[in-house]
């Protein structure tokens, strides 16, 4: 059997800049990986089938609508003979939470199946099946922090990032991405007022302190996305309020197209307490403290 964890990814600042002609938005975010996320199995077989298990498992699509399933299909078209088998996922992350929980565990798919198929991490039909699976899943592949733009198909190099420390939060309130861009109400080809963000100095990022890629980096790049989902779901500004005034929280801020919030705190020891805290009052909520890289 064959396993890979399908971490997830957090979205530490998202611009919108405007909406292409063929529907998709165009974006630029930068992006980080935690280090908590579903699980993924394979055991080598003629029939590619998923079984579901973990807490967010219930009502979870096993046929060829579940991405994983979807991305092994993709890969199989352009690799004609490719083997593959029974899957089994840990799903472990909140669903329609904006942590690409679904993304991550598709890009697991593929490299289980490239790795049983001797295939290198590389191959161009990785990234295309990955392309062709969802708007997440190519940067979800590597799961390497990174800056990613258009409608997710354009990546920047990876990222040595400083050591994040943060707490993760869904309210347990499932956020629809497309209601999320339908508010923005941009009409394709609209291009918005909004100055490119400026290439982060990769070379410096990594011996950046919390305040200073707080100031520095993500207070330039914020996520366009938080006020249409905030007008969704009210609950994420409590979810943002409580992790602001958390002792040592540094940033509290939604990831992707929400629910899920996360802050960044000065110290392992501030984070934990921080998401003890949280959870001791909301105990029906998502509540992980983490790193991000």
């Amino acid at each position: 059997m064959l396993s890979s964890r399908a971490p997830a990814k957090v979205n530490l600042g998202l611009r919108v800049l405007g909406r292409r002609t063929d529907g998709y938005h165009r974006l630029n975010s930068l992006v980080a990986f935690a280090g908590v996320g579903d699980l993924l199995s394979l055991i080598p077989g003629r029939v590619t089938g998923l079984t579901v298990a973990g807490p967010f498992g219930d009502g979870l699509e096993t046929d060829d609508g579940n991405l994983a399933l979807r991305s092994v299909a993709h890969l199989s078209s352009l690799i004609p003979g490719l083997q593959a088998g029974h899957f089994t996922l840990l799903k472990r992350l909140p669903i329609a939470s904006g942590i690409g929980g679904g993304s991550a565990d598709a890009a697991a798919a593929l490299r289980l199946v490239a790795r049983l198929n001797r295939l290198p991490a590389d191959h161009p039909a990785l990234r295309e099946a990955a392309a062709r699976t969802g708007a997440d899943v190519p940067v979800c592949l590597a799961s390497k922090a990174r800056v990613m733009e258009g409608a997710g198909e354009v990546l920047g190099p990876p990222l040595r990032l400083p050591r994040l420390f943060a707490v993760l939060v869904n309210p347990r309130v499932a956020v629809s991405t497309a209601a999320v861009f339908g508010r923005l109400g941009l009409a394709p080809g609209t291009t918005l007022p909004v100055p490119e963000p400026a290439p982060l100095p990769s070379e410096h990022l990594a011996a950046m302190g919390i305040d200073a890629f707080v100031t520095g980096v993500l207070a330039p790049l914020p996520n366009d996305l938080e006020a249409p989902a905030r007008a969704l779901a009210p609950v994420i500004t409590e979810v943002i309020d409580l992790l602001a005034a958390a002792l040592g929280c540094r940033l509290a801020r939604m990831s992707g197209s929400g629910a899920t919030c996360f802050g960044l705190f000065g110290s392992c020891g501030e984070s934990v307490e921080a998401a003890r805290a949280i959870r001791s009052a909301h105990p029906h909520w998502w509540v992980e403290p983490t790193i991000l890289r």
